[in-house]
């Protein structure tokens, strides 16, 4: 039962009135813009008073009741009554049969319901991922199953076929096994499994010297900007409250700064903060069951601590030596794929471009975050981990196929966009997505028209250009 169209006036105000000052070049274009990673930071809190506010007790009693009303029904409409009370009962609900007993407690919890936006219901984070078995507590379905034995079978193998490898993961990896998958397909781990024990030792002794010769450094004229900028950074990152943590800041504040400086031609950008997090989530599944975003990551053993920092660090590396011209000077990667994702879309839906055009919206005021943060701002952190699945057996997937997937993205958005008939509209529609509700089977829709766009543009000469 989809949810009504919220209202105009549920959007949040924009940063300033009036259109701002149209940029001349990427410079002007970055001095001018606010900083736009904390926008729609509210939505949690709005979904935490939501839950808070349903009274479950009414809408059982009110089920109990549609029960008791359709036992004397045919079966064809008993059936279609109990699939409608299936699909409501995730919702704020009124009783749609019945009237409950003129109890004043029970309408003041109605009229508590009725007040309520229509939103979703709350998912967590990072767990019910639908097609893999992400949480650990859901029992497993027969494809689940099967696909696990699939992944562990080729696991198992005295060398990994890293092809066969990447067609499985295309379409989502287990979550039981994702650790692994994600070091091999990084190309961190080695397919011989008898080297991988050797390899991870060395590369996580070789991440703790980095330590103990660059951290302390961390206070220099010549590198305080640079550790300052990280400190204030982590605390801005998404409001999730694995990552608030004090003991995840700390190795946080370490990873990013022995890459900055271990990468002087580009140093430390905004964004990059936010690509160690996937990394981070996923290694801490290798040694916990529950969800992470209830876990104390404090309470884990020092040297798995320094495991996942170590594995992380590695991990966000070799994903940054694929798109490290998106964080040099001016960040040519990014204004490359912007203009791309321009001409693109121009080609795949002409009225959604046109339509940009008409109300003088850049590409570049809102496709910039698509491509610094790699759609991480845009989507949950559950749907980024799925995503992430597929840009790593994809070949060029953070580089080259993000490209698609963003203008599949721009474009599922088509109805919304068209309907704005002004440039903050259009702005603010584009800077705060309605995706919190997005799991696997979103995601999953996204990569495939992605993949058909890919198929249809990559391979053709100048298939950009008009």
């Amino acid at each position: 039962l989809p949810s009504p169209k919220p209202s105009a006036g549920s959007k949040p105000p924009p940063a300033t009135p009036g259109k701002p000052k149209k940029a001349t070049t990427f410079q002007e274009f970055e001095s001018i813009t606010s900083d736009a990673w904390d926008v729609g930071d509210d939505d949690d809190e709005l979904l935490a008073m939501a839950a808070q506010n349903l009274n479950i007790e009414v809408v059982m009693e009110t089920a109990n009741k549609v029960k008791d009303q359709i036992q004397g029904l045919t079966t064809s409409h008993e059936s279609l009554l109990l699939i409608v009370c299936v699909f409501l009962l995730p919702y704020p609900v009124a009783p749609l049969f019945v009237h409950p007993p003129d109890a004043a407690g029970e309408r003041a919890a109605l009229h508590r319901q009725r007040s309520l936006p229509h939103r979703p219901p709350v998912i967590p984070l990072v767990a019910r991922m639908a097609d893999q078995n992400t949480s650990g507590t859901p029992a497993m379905t027969e494809r689940e199953a099967s696909r696990l034995d699939k992944f562990r079978q080729l696991l198992a193998g005295p060398n990994t076929d890293l092809e066969e490898l990447r067609k499985l993961s295309w379409s989502g990896i287990p979550r039981q096994v994702r650790p692994i998958t994600w070091k091999l397909l990084s190309g961190y781990l080695p397919a011989n499994a008898e080297r991988r024990e050797s390899v991870l030792q060395r590369k996580r002794q070789e991440y703790f010297g980095f330590i103990q010769q660059y951290y302390d450094s961390r206070n220099d004229e010549h590198h305080q900007d640079t550790y300052r900028q990280i400190h204030i950074d982590i605390p801005r990152m998404s409001p999730e409250s694995l990552v608030l943590q004090p003991k995840v800041t700390e190795i946080f504040e370490r990873i990013l700064f022995i890459w900055a400086i271990r990468h002087p031609a580009s140093g430390y950008v905004q964004g990059i903060n936010d690509l160690v997090t996937p990394f981070f989530v996923v290694y801490v599944f290798e040694y916990i069951e529950e969800e992470v975003e209830n876990f104390d990551v404090s309470s884990l053993q020092e040297e798995a601590l320094r495991n996942i920092e170590a594995d992380s660090f590695w991990c966000m590396s070799k994903l940054l030596d694929g798109i490290q011209d998106n964080y040099t000077f001016a960040q040519p990667g990014i204004q490359r794929k912007v203009k791309a994702l321009e001409e693109l879309v121009s080609r795949i839906d002409e009225s959604v471009h046109r339509h940009m055009q008409q109300y003088e919206v850049e590409y570049l005021q809102f496709a910039f975050r698509w491509m610094n943060n790699l759609l991480m701002r845009e989507l949950p952190l559950r749907c980024t981990i799925r995503l992430w699945d597929t840009y790593q057996a994809e070949p060029e997937g953070f580089s080259h196929f993000h490209l698609y997937v963003c203008a599949a993205f721009l474009v599922r958005w088509r109805k919304e966009i068209l309907e704005e008939r002004d440039f903050q509209g259009l702005m603010i529609l584009l800077q705060n997505l309605p995706t919190m509700h997005w799991g696997n089977e979103e995601v999953s829709v996204l990569l495939a028209e992605a993949y058909r766009l890919k198929f249809a543009f990559a391979d053709a000469p100048n298939h950009y250009k008009r």
